[in-house]
């Protein structure tokens, strides 16, 4: 009868192998996404990262932080005559020389994701939509992606308009690291005041359902609030061509994730969210793995004053680990055998990788934590330094009296040629 049991749960064990291996890997429906660690940008999930994609108004992170770097929030902006006609889609129905403020163009282009407003942002800080969607491509590529491009400031469907799940996360990243578009994408509504052309306030309502939705969504066979426990952003889309995209933001314990999902229908946009979001924070801890200023070791130094040089680790190094897992890691330390003087405080002299399963996850400087100066050369590498021999008052009055020593022979010597040249000519 034990044989039996025993024989029964190897049995059930092995056709639930796969299962029990592989139950935190999300199951995603959409053709591409993301999940990424938004401090350090390390991919915790992936599937066609790099594929071609449509973007849609996720495009618009991106025309948003540009117009907050370059644009001044108090602006007020004139509507041209031609982009109310020209915009098909969300908008807030901007007229012709209507005046609003760049901030509320911001406001209106990231929260009613409004294509009316991307457009006259784009021509105000540019002149016209082709010379923004330039500004956009470097920005991009600045930024750190590897394969968009950008024909305008809305996503508006435009089979050259096209990115990445991986280029959207770098832009995600970027983005949310400015304290005022994080602001915006944080909340979901927002009132523009009546302008000149408007008589009533225009309200604005975020169709990210992760920050404020109550319906229920079915997620891994439970029923949840579509309202996601730390979202905090950041972008929805769609257009018939890249379905329902969402580039998604939340934290929790200080762990920042960003996810992406590109082309899928309906709410499995939000539930794809809910799986990668969760599959991060429930599969990964954020792990300190070497503290600022740590001893590593001491290198010796050739013809220094000092025969060694401390290195320390030049800042905290923390990584997203496999939870369960954070004692396999191993530390390899790159550091010479010696070197030479001069050395400056804080000069990178080699650095530590922190190793699992033999692959690097995350790297960091070992810096010198003295100054070490030539043997027997004075201490004048740097003028600022406390111990350079510059800030010894006595060394300044050598100089000025030097310097007075050279002036007056000078003086003299141009005397006695004077008076040599004059004899000449009076002989």
């Amino acid at each position: 009868m034990k044989k039996f049991i025993v024989f029964f749960m190897l049995l059930f064990l092995v056709f639930n192998f796969e299962k029990y291996v592989f139950a935190d890997e999300p199951d995603i429906s959409a053709e591409a996404a993301i999940l990424i660690d938004a401090d350090t940008g390390k991919i915790l999930f992936e599937k066609n990262i790099h594929e071609k994609m449509f973007p849609a108004s996720t495009t618009k992170m991106l025309t948003a932080i540009i117009a907050i770097e370059k644009g001044n929030l108090d602006q007020k902006v004139t509507v041209d005559k031609e982009t109310p006609y020209e915009i098909a889609g969300s908008h807030i129905a901007l007229e012709p020389d209507e005046i609003v403020t760049m901030k509320d163009l911001i406001y209106a282009t990231l929260i009613e994701s409004a294509n009316d407003a991307a457009a006259v942002i784009g021509k105000q800080i540019s002149g016209s939509t082709e010379e923004f969607a330039k500004l956009m491509n470097s920005k991009a590529k600045e930024i750190g992606t590897k394969n968009s491009n950008f024909v305008n400031a809305n996503g508006l469907h435009d089979d050259n308009h096209f990115t990445t799940a991986y280029d959207l996360a770098m832009i995600a990243k970027y983005a949310m690291k400015n304290d005022f578009f994080k602001s915006i994408v944080s909340s979901y509504t927002y009132t523009i005041e009546p302008t000149n052309k408007k008589s009533v306030s225009r309200p604005l309502k975020s169709s990210n359902k992760l920050i404020y939705g109550t319906e229920k969504i079915n997620v891994n066979g439970s029923n949840v609030a579509i309202k996601y426990d730390g979202a905090n952003g950041i972008k929805t889309g769609y257009t018939p061509e890249a379905q329902s995209c969402l580039v998604s933001s939340a934290e929790r314990n200080g762990q920042k994730l960003i996810s992406v999902v590109l082309k899928t229908n309906g709410n499995n946009v939000f539930i794809d969210t809910h799986k990668l979001l969760n599959y991060g924070f429930d599969s990964f801890s954020s792990v300190k793995l070497a503290f600022k200023n740590e001893f590593i070791d001491n290198i010796n130094v050739e013809n220094g004053d000092k025969e060694i040089v401390t290195g320390i680790v030049g800042n905290d190094l923390f990584s997203l680990v496999p939870k369960g897992r954070e004692s396999e890691i191993k530390r390899k330390i790159v550091l010479p055998e010696k070197i030479s003087a001069p050395i400056s405080k804080g000069q990178v002299i080699g650095k530590i990788e922190l190793e699992l399963d033999g692959k690097v996850i995350e790297t960091g400087n070992i810096v010198s934590a003295m100054e070490v100066n030539q043997k027997g050369a004075l201490e004048v590498v740097s003028i600022n330094s406390k111990d350079s021999i510059f800030k010894k008052w006595w060394v300044w009055l050598i100089i000025l009296l030097l310097g007075w020593r050279i002036s007056v022979e000078v003086k003299r010597r141009r005397i006695r040629k004077n008076r040599r040249q004059s004899y000449l000519y009076i002989k």
